[in-house]
């Protein structure tokens, strides 16, 4: 019985039954049985949806055809299966290379068998364009017959029925064509006969060499070189004599003559003579060669010479100082000009060349070329351009009436973006449909910026010196919506460059001190990038490749690169460079204009050669840009997430953003949402006579105003000197000082006007300096000039206690937080003989006083503008110490407050006081009067929230109830004790024995030396206050003299209020007495006030932090500074 049955491997028994073949072995056209029987019994006629293979054998499933597996084994279903795709259209160099449609009849040879430019005939030419003759290059229907040749054969002025728009003297004499008298003589035939490089010879610089035809200068370090660079070749011509003489060594596969040749190593020995002195042969090739006893060990080759054996290396190998061994030659980093355009691989004896994404490498596999063509867009005088850099196509995109400077794009919509001087605007048009809008109005800039990553537009403001930036959009924004990126030390800014891809921002300025500055596109970290070697640097471009800045400049006419970090400093080996205006770097390339000679012109990035005139126009050239997607590539932007409300603008890294808002609008606490203040926020502006109250929303849209924006003021007719205020909100209570009277009234605020209610303070012969009021128990908290140290009254001046005694010159502001229970202050503390500006924060109830800062202690500026030079800064700290910050505001800055975490201050520039806000980014002017505003306050409904353990019943205090975080502390004022910790009764009448006098609380009796001695020794410190002639009688004297001549005994006291008018300290220094002015005075005898220079500094210096520190304790706080 047969019981064989067929397998996949064993499908077929043949030579009777003695060998069995594999299925696939069948009918596949190749006889594997000695009888023939595989392909006996084969179909031969293929039936319908099926492929025969080529040996005729066997038919298989078409869809079996081109699936990567051979069943055919002729492999014939295999074969010719390539399919054209856009990045893949055409196989050549032996199907060994497949390139991109794009590279088809592109002017540029991409195959090595130059297939890729073959049967290149006429391209579609697309409506209202004209096809040049004979090359493929097409230009606008609008650029024929304007006078200059825009074909590169020059066809698009042959056959003109009109005459060019150009006189007769500045026309070709036998073309249609225009000239301008930069393009004689300038070594480019812009004639079509070539006239106009008949006239003269040109004459070349002192580094640059002159071709023999007088036609071309190169500069004179390309003689010589190895490479042709002159037309007629002739910078190559004659080297050979020179080059013997500067040969000092060949290369290790090269042998040196004695006359300085180089010579193949095969070449010696060989019984021929090759060197021109004949050292190639000599007797040491018989005597001593590679075949001799004591040849050396060499590690690769050994060669015999004239002279003995010696070691060489192979191609990629260097030969070791023993000369035996070799090691690697790193071709990347040891080769110059580098031997890869883009990224370079090192392996052994050679390198790999690599191109970035989106770049094909060329058949010569060192450089690379984009898949897609490259346009260059060009402003050339009042046209917009774009030109094909492989194609030559040329297209006129839109016109203006004035000159068009600068120009950007923006691939994503396909929208250019450009300047018009004549309205003054910034403009866009449709790539695709050429469509023109206005996105801004106003505006004169030098240099504008398309950040397609944030979707935003920059520019340069140069008579304002200042960076602004809008959204990317078709309608036209309001001025108002502009947003100030930077606007601080900006002198004289030429040209913007961002990085999105980086965020950051390059910028060049060409003033006093010209330089290159970056930043991240918000402003933030901002540096200076290079100084040296600039003089005008008028435009600035990036190559995305290297990493590295490219800037041109003007007036040393020439082109440089440095790295994003400032190092590396190149300078561009050029022709000739004479008024560089714009720059690009795009691949290999860098690109330029120049508006002396009207060209747009073109080299290599690293040599300088290659150089070429892309476009060469009657207008002058202005700003120019290489439009690529690989410009602009497609990032992930954070701006995405934050979902701005207004504009998000990229912080440094590219993983962060931050919102802004424009002028008038604040950014709320959510860090997204530009929103106006609420309705109940409202300033008060104090000046001597009058309170004013401005509502905010009112200010939106008239931000930057020359006047007072809507207000209601009120006089103050029983007022002789305001010199400061604070409000209570809820009760409409407003505390008002008066300078001139010593004294701080109660106000009630209504809608009719301010009404007086009673007097809290009235201190005689002396100025409150400081207040403010606890809106929780209605105390007020002041110091003045004469009582330095703080102190506590009720809110009707019935009760009033010492709160700290430091020691103090002057106290010049006050801060509470009646929640936490916490003030801060700003003072004059004395440090040996200095006075040195401190802040403090205390508990309310005069506990756990601790020194923040002092200017001896913290290397800063000031404290709020604490010197007298007019710093113009607002300074925070932690109410731990740390967190110094600086936030500057303006050199005249006068006084500061903050609320709803947006910072207002007041400058103060001759005789014009200006209102200022921030919310901790750009300042912005609100408005301008011609008032002298001494305190600026600003509140709302929501400003005054909180209770502590004083807001129900007093606290339990019969007299002064103080507030501390968790708790509270009752106290009584002068002329009281305690009788228990809530309860205050009268000191019961001292009679106080000769020679000594009570203190005003009654609490004990002090001998008269006591008194005005500058030290405190009651506990309402009534001993240091109102210290009369009666008093200094009998204090130390000391003697003084005076500018009459005559001596006279003084005391301290009487000292201070005679020579320093009262407004500070004698200090006795040898036999000299001097005067140490407290705060607000100056001179040398303190009579001048430093009020009427600068106004009071520091008035609300501490308002700014102890609003943070109380959000700080709860988690919420927001840094503005």
């Amino acid at each position: 019985m047969d019981c064989f049955k067929a397998t996949k491997s064993c499908s077929h028994r043949c030579d009777n039954n003695s060998r069995c073949i594999p299925e696939i072995f069948l009918c596949d056209g190749e006889r594997d049985c000695a009888d023939d029987s595989d392909e006996e019994v084969c179909s031969l006629v293929p039936t319908s949806g099926q492929f025969q293979c080529a040996h005729g054998k066997k038919c298989i499933d078409q869809q079996q055809m081109c699936d990567g597996k051979a069943q055919c084994q002729d492999r014939s279903d295999e074969m010719d299966c390539f399919k054209a795709t856009k990045s893949c259209s055409h196989r050549c160099d032996n199907n060994s290379r497949c390139i991109p449609e794009t590279f088809l009849c592109d002017g540029e040879r991409d195959c090595s068998d130059g297939s890729d430019e073959e049967d290149c005939g006429m391209s579609l030419i697309s409506k209202n364009r004209f096809h040049c003759n004979g090359n493929g290059q097409c230009v606008s229907e609008a650029l024929r017959c304007d006078g200059h040749a825009d074909c590169g054969d020059h066809s698009d002025e042959v056959g003109c029925a009109k005459p060019p728009h150009c006189p007769p003297e500045r026309r070709c004499p036998n073309s249609h064509e225009c000239l301008v008298e930069e393009w004689l003589c300038d070594g480019e035939q812009d004639c079509q006969d070539g006239s106009d490089e008949m006239v003269s010879p040109v004459t070349c610089g002192e580094f640059q060499w002159s071709c023999v035809s007088k036609t071309q200068c190169i500069p004179a370090t390309w003689r010589c070189d190895g490479q042709q660079d002159c037309e007629d070749y002739s910078d190559e011509a004659g080297c050979e004599l020179k080059q013997r003489v500067m040969v000092t060594f060949c290369s290790n596969q090269l042998y040196q003559c004695g006359s300085g040749e180089c010579v193949d190593h095969s070449l010696l020995c060989d019984h021929i003579i090759n060197c021109p002195d004949g050292s190639d042969e000599g007797h040491g090739c018989s005597t001593n060669n590679c075949s001799s006893p004591g040849t050396p060990q060499c590690d690769q080759h050994c060669v015999s010479t004239p002279y003995g054996p010696r070691c060489i290396c192979a191609a990629g190998f260097r030969l070791q100082a023993n000369g035996l061994s070799c090691v690697d030659v790193d071709e990347c980093n040891e080769v110059l000009p580098p031997v890869c355009s883009h990224t370079c691989l090192n392996t052994r004896s050679s390198f790999l060349c690599r191109c970035h994404h989106g770049y094909l490498l060329e058949p010569n596999g060192h450089s690379c070329k984009t898949q897609d063509e490259a346009h260059l867009l060009a402003s050339v005088q009042n046209e917009l351009l774009v030109l094909g850099l492989h194609s030559s196509s040329l297209s006129l995109l839109s016109t203006s009436q004035t000159p068009v400077f600068c120009v950007d794009y923006d691939w994503r919509d396909q929208r250019v973006y450009w300047v018009s001087l004549e309205e003054e605007s910034i403009k866009w048009t449709s790539i695709n449909t050429k469509d023109t809008g206005t996105l801004v109005k106003g505006v004169k800039s030098e240099s504008i910026a398309v950040d397609w990553v944030g979707r935003n537009l920059y520019w340069l403001d140069g008579l304002a010196s200042q960076i602004l930036a809008v959204r990317l959009g078709t309608s036209t924004v309001k001025s108002q919506n502009y947003i100030v990126v930077l606007d601080e030390d900006l002198e004289q800014p030429r040209s913007l460059l961002l990085l999105p891809h980086k965020g950051l921002m390059y910028w060049s300025e060409v003033g006093s001190d010209p330089q290159i500055e970056r930043s991240g596109m918000d402003g933030s970290e901002r540096k200076v990038v290079l100084t040296r070697g600039l003089s005008w640097p008028v435009s600035l471009s990036v190559d995305t490749l290297t990493d590295r800045i490219y800037w041109a400049d003007e007036k040393l006419q020439c082109i440089g690169s440095v790295s994003l970090e400032g190092h590396n400093v190149r300078l561009l080996q050029l022709t000739e460079m004479p008024s560089p205006f714009s720059v690009m770097v795009f691949n290999d390339m860098v690109y330029w204009s120049d508006t002396r000679r009207r060209t747009i012109q073109v080299s290599h990035k690293n040599t300088g050669k290659n150089r070429k005139v892309l476009l060469k126009r009657p207008g002058q050239p202005f700003g120019i840009r290489i439009m690529h997607p690989l410009r602009q590539t497609n990032v992930s932007s954070p701006c995405e997430k934050l979902q701005c409300s207004h504009i998000c603008l990229l912080a440094p890294g590219l993983s962060t953003a931050v919102c802004r808002c424009a002028a008038g609008l604040l950014l709320a606490g959510d860090g997204l949402t530009c929103s106006t203040l609420v309705d109940t926020t409202f300033l008060l502006l104090l000046s001597p006579t009058a309170v004013t109250q401005i509502y905010l929303s009112t200010i939106h849209n008239g931000v930057g105003l020359k006047r007072l924006p809507e207000h209601h003021i009120w006089s103050l007719p029983w007022t002789h000197q305001a010199s400061g205020l604070d409000l209570a909100v809820q009760e409409r209570n407003l505390y008002l000082a008066d300078a001139a009277q010593g004294s701080v009234d109660l106000l009630k605020l209504s809608s009719s006007g301010l009404t007086p209610d009673s007097r809290v303070l009235n201190l005689q012969d002396d100025t409150v300096m400081a207040l403010a009021v606890d809106w929780v128990t209605l105390n007020l908290y002041w110091s003045s000039r004469k009582q330095p140290d703080l102190h506590v009254t009720t809110t009707r001046g019935q009760h009033t206690a010492p709160l700290l005694q430091l020691g103090l010159q002057g106290t010049t502001s006050i801060a509470l937080h009646p929640p936490s229970g916490r003030l801060c202050f700003t003072a004059l503390g004395q440090v040996n003989v200095r006075s040195l500006p401190q802040v403090d924060c205390a508990f309310m109830d005069g506990r756990s006083q601790k020194l923040l800062w002092r200017k001896a202690i913290v290397t800063c500026n000031n404290w709020a503008d604490l010197d007298y030079y007019g710093a113009g800064v607002i300074d925070s700290i932690l109410l731990d110490g740390s967190g110094y910050k600086q936030f500057k505001a303006d050199p005249g800055l006068m006084s500061f407050t903050l609320a709803e975490n947006v910072l207002l201050w007041s400058s103060l520039d001759k005789d014009v006081t200006r209102i200022w806000f921030s919310d901790g980014f750009q300042p912005k002017q609100l408005f301008e009067v011609n008032t002298n505003v001494v305190a600026l306050r600003v509140y709302s409904k929501t400003s005054q929230k909180g209770t502590n353990s004083c807001s129900e019943r007093n606290g339990g205090c019969s007299q002064l109830c103080l507030a501390y975080p968790g708790g509270r502390s009752c106290r009584c004022g002068r002329g009281y004790q305690p009788v228990d910790t809530n309860t205050c009764s009268p000191f019961p009448s001292l009679q106080c024995p000769e020679g000594s006098r009570a203190c005003s609380d009654g609490s004990r009796c002090l001998p008269l030396t006591k008194f005005c001695n500058h030290q405190t020794d009651c506990l309402d410190h009534s001993d240091e206050i109102k210290c009369s002639a009666d008093v200094m009688a009998i204090s130390p004297t000391v003697t003084l003299h005076l500018d009459d001549g005559v001596v006279r005994g003084l005391d301290l006291q009487s000292c201070a209020v005679q020579l320093c008018k009262g407004h500070g300290h004698c200090v006795v220094q040898g036999q000299a007495t001097t005067c140490e002015c407290i705060l607000g005075y100056r001179g040398e005898f303190c009579h001048e006030s430093v009020n009427e220079a600068i106004g009071v500094p520091l008035t609300l210096g501490v308002v700014a932090f102890i609003v943070a520190a109380a959000k700080d304790s709860s988690g919420l706080e927001k840094d503005i500074l």
